[in-house]
């Protein structure tokens, strides 16, 4: 077989691509074992049932799967009652999750799930947790803890709840994680079930007992078993996940698209110093069929190996992939990666395509050279632009324009993901474009050359205006890299300015009461405070025909009417509803209340869609926590309760945003990594075929009294003008869309915004960029003069 004789000759020549499509497959399989782990877990806190009935699935205002309409304590307790008496049920309990988190040194202890970490005594038999110590709470002031609180049986502390704190004696000790009162008290914080857990007796059946379940729930809700149960999976933990996911996902597609990018630039470069070898073909009778499969050949062979090599370089990498997402805090502390096939399945074969979608472009060119090729000796290329890269790198041009300005009106969710998108086709723009640009470039930086003593920079210049095509190949990764990463780090440092100038001028003049160390503000927080804005959010359903379950933010305000409602323009579109309707709500304690439309504003963010009376809401849900209190500056107090602090406007705007800073600073060191370590496999692939190719003008250039070391200077000279080259049109990709980000942002935020760049990370990326080419080509020089010699 023709392409692999060529392999096995040339195997120097496609190490490049074999390297970026093993360390792209590596990425991609990588990415699909942790997301495929990442899969919604059963929580240990109801391993103990088999079976669970969970109240009836609510979508969101988009259409999206978001939550559960919880049953009222009445229904609630007839479904117990019944499913209790299903044959092979030793019990039927009744679960409940509510805000509870220990007070300890006048300090909330940090826990991730105090949101949901208050639960009755008899949700500790679904675990099941059994008592390490003391016996089970029998009054309302007492509770069951996590026994590694360290707290001992018969003491007394703190429990903060949605209400306040309060002194709480300690019953007995269990051996997992929660607070478990009596089941009385819990009702009280938490009225409303979403789930009921149907515990076995010995031997029997959980598919028998789930259609008997199912016969008695009859609509009103749903019946999980197995998996499944992974419904009911705390939303803080699948949000966590979801941003770890975002990351990997990121890198997945960035690695992709180098990859496509590094294996097409590889597989033209080598079709263009292979023009004799492909005339002579052509010439003793090869068809252009056949050259074409003779190209995608290769790069099916070299996608081949390179993706069995990734793929098992990725099953290696992906518990480190794990641990790199728990240590930035995407992650739950008992994320484990699981080893499966089909991921690994799925990145071998997208491997393979990338590698042959990579060399498609090449392999036509190829076929369309004539037999006189054969008897050309000169390698001066005749066109450096094709009439395809004319017609991508166009088109390239004008859809980046295109997208540079719809990421400037692009929603806060859309920004992030034009941008990227319009670096991305401007990149490839550039690349396509780019002997275009070098020769006008490389005459302007090289003419004080034209009266410089020595031969040298004459070289220089004549070398990179005889070779343009080879000189943008070389340029093509080292402007991908510039690209992306001034791109990534531009848009967190425009961000991380942008967003808290922002939110600061519009809490201009007020002080802010947070939640420190707490998911929220309490009603003592709140009353302790005694003026101020305290909106209390809460969840609220609406149950109408034409458009079924769903759930929506509500928002509980002190000065609202207790039987109406203040619906946003589009929240009132979104249903139908106009003023002084009645529309029918309802809570999380699964009770519904009728209450009128009393107005319908236009839309704000700082009010919210639904916004009701903050009595009504507590009335409804006991566990509601105050996000924020707004109260003028000259009123601020001096000091609050346990789990809150005074922060003003811009303290509260950057500790607002903190955590999403952090965690884009992050995402965008990784992505850049990536990207630089694809820019050295490129560039050294590059530079050895280069290299490869020019051993005859080399040995030309010593025939004439040159030494190794102005032959090594020579080269050095030309990769360091190619990497200014492509340091400079890297930069301009990234010019339009950080440019339009700024102008959104500068729409969102109400504030003037300008582009910020990350001066560390643009001046290090092209300082390494100039340095793993220049090692590569007096390497790849070195090595390859030597060989000649030999």
């Amino acid at each position: 077989m023709i392409a692999a004789a060529n392999i096995k000759q040339r195997w120097s020549s496609f190490l490049g691509a074999f390297s970026a499509i093993a360390l792209g497959v590596a990425l991609i399989t990588t990415t699909l074992l942790v997301h495929e782990s990442s899969s919604p877990r059963v929580p240990a806190r109801i391993a103990g049932a088999p079976v669970i009935a969970v109240a009836p699935a609510a979508v969101n205002v988009n259409g999206s799967p978001s939550d559960r309409m919880p049953w009222s304590e009445d229904v609630a307790r007839r479904f117990a009652d019944k499913l209790g008496k299903v044959p092979g049920v030793a019990s039927a309990v009744i679960d409940r999750n509510f805000y509870a988190q220990a007070v300890i040194d006048g300090k909330p202890v940090a826990d991730p799930n105090a949101e949901a970490a208050g639960h009755g005594w008899s949700s500790a038999s679904l675990a099941p947790y059994a008592l390490t110590s003391g016996k089970a709470p029998a009054a309302s002031n007492e509770v069951v803890v996590d026994a590694s609180l360290s707290i001992p049986t018969g003491s007394t502390f703190s429990l903060l709840t949605a209400s306040g704190t309060k002194d709480v004696k300690v019953a007995g000790t269990v051996d997992g994680p929660g607070f478990y009162l009596q089941d009385k008290a819990a009702a009280d914080l938490m009225a409303g079930v979403r789930a009921i857990g149907l515990v076995l007796k010995d031997g029997t059946s959980a598919a028998g007992v789930r259609v008997a379940a199912e016969e008695i729930v009859a609509g009103n809700g749903e019946i999980v078993s197995g998996d499944s149960r992974s419904v009911l999976e705390p939303h803080h933990v699948r949000h966590t996940r979801w941003l770890g996911t975002q990351l990997i996902a990121a890198m997945a597609f960035l690695g992709v698209f180098v990859t496509i990018f590094v294996v097409a630039s590889t597989f033209a470069l080598s079709a263009a110093q292979r023009r004799r070898e492909i005339g002579l073909l052509r010439t003793i009778g090869a068809a252009p069929k056949q050259v074409r499969r003779m190209i995608l050949g290769e790069a099916a062979l070299i996608g081949v190996v390179g993706a069995i090599t990734g793929a098992v370089l990725g099953a290696l990498l992906a518990p480190a992939m794990g641990w790199l997402l728990l240590t930035i805090g995407v992650s739950s502390k008992d994320f484990v990666v699981e080893m499966t096939a089909r991921p690994i399945v799925v990145a071998v074969l997208v491997g393979v395509g990338v590698a042959l979608l990579g060399a498609w472009s090449a392999s036509h060119r190829a076929s369309k050279t004539v037999p006189m090729e054969a008897l050309r000796d000169a390698q001066v290329e005749k066109h450096a632009m094709t009439r395809g890269r004319w017609i991508l790198g166009g088109g390239s041009l004008a859809i980046g324009v295109l997208l540079a300005i719809l990421t400037a009106t692009a929603s806060a969710d859309d920004r992030v993901t034009m941008a990227l998108s319009t670096a991305m086709v401007l990149t490839v723009a550039a690349a396509m474009l780019a002997p275009v640009v070098i020769g006008p470039a490389v005459r302007l930086v090289t003419w004080p050359a034209r009266s410089a003593k020595g031969a040298g920079p004459v070289l220089v210049r004549a070398e990179l205006l005889a070779a343009k095509r080879r000189t943008a190949s070389i340029a093509a990764p080292i402007i991908a890299t510039v690209g992306f990463a001034v791109l990534l780090s531009g848009m967190v440092a425009t961000m991380q300015a942008a967003y808290p100038a922002g939110e600061t001028a519009k809490l201009r003049g007020l002080a802010i009461v947070v939640p420190d160390g707490a998911p929220g503000l309490s009603d003592e927080t709140v009353a302790a405070v005694g003026v101020g804005r305290s909106p209390l959010p809460t969840r609220l359903f609406l149950d109408r025909a034409e458009f079924g379950k769903t759930v929506i933010d509500g928002v509980g305000s002190a000065d609202s009417d207790r039987s109406g409602v203040v619906l946003s323009t589009s929240m009132a579109k979104r249903f139908g509803l106009e003023q002084g309707e009645s529309v029918s709500v309802g809570f999380v304690d699964g009770r519904f209340e009728t209450l009128k439309v009393t107005s319908v504003l236009p839309d704000d963010p700082a009010r919210g869609d639904f916004v009701l009376n903050r009595d009504l809401v507590r009335g409804h849900d006991g566990s509601a926590l105050t996000d924020t209190i707004f109260i003028p500056q000259a009123k601020a107090p001096s000091s609050v309760g346990a789990g809150a602090a005074v922060h003003d406007g811009e303290t509260f705007a950057a500790a607002k945003y903190e955590k999403e800073n952090r965690l884009l600073l992050q995402f965008s060191l990784v992505l850049i990594c990536v990207a630089v370590g694809y820019t050295g496999i490129a560039v050294a692939n590059t530079m050895a075929m280069a290299a490869q190719s020019r051993t005859a003008s080399f040995a030309v250039l010593k025939s004439t009294g040159a030494t190794v070391r102005q032959v090594v200077r020579l080269v050095m000279g030309e990769t360091a003008l190619v990497v200014v080259v492509g340091v400079a049109l890297g930069l301009l990709v990234t010019v339009p869309p950080l440019a339009a980000m700024a102008s959104g942002l500068t729409e969102a935020t109400a504030t003037a915004v300008s582009l910020r760049m990350d001066w560390p990370i643009v001046v290090f990326v092209p300082v390494a960029c100039l340095a793993l080419a220049v090692v590569a080509s007096v390497l790849m020089t070195w090595r390859s003069i030597r060989y000649r010699a030999a």
